[in-house]
């Protein structure tokens, strides 16, 4: 009749569960390891796709901006008319018409 052993586990027990226990240890460590490594190039490629978006939305504000003519100088406009005016060049009336158009009325 064998020889059965009740209690704690003898040698080659401890063994196999130590080596159960380490190749969990092991295989949870890898899998942890991994995952963080796909998070980080994730996040990674989310801020390439944020800075290239910024990079166009500040292009585009650029381009907009740029497009807009510049805003006539009005005083500097109606300055000259008045020295035309002066000078004889425009009539009473055409420098009033001037005017009207420049100041939108």
């Amino acid at each position: 009749m064998p020889f059965r052993r009740f209690g704690r586990p003898g040698l080659l027990g401890l063994a196999a569960r130590t080596a159960v226990v380490a190749g969990t240890a092991s295989a949870v460590g890898g899998a942890v390891r991994e995952h963080e490594e796909r998070a980080a190039e994730d996040r990674a490629a989310e801020e390439r796709v944020a800075a290239e978006r910024a990079a166009a939305e500040r292009a585009a504000a650029e381009r907009s901006v740029a497009d807009v003519p510049a805003a006539p100088d009005l005083l500097g406009e109606l300055e000259r008319l008045g020295r035309l005016r002066q000078q004889g060049l425009l009539s009473d009336d055409e420098f009033a018409a001037a005017k009207q158009r420049l100041i939108g009325g």
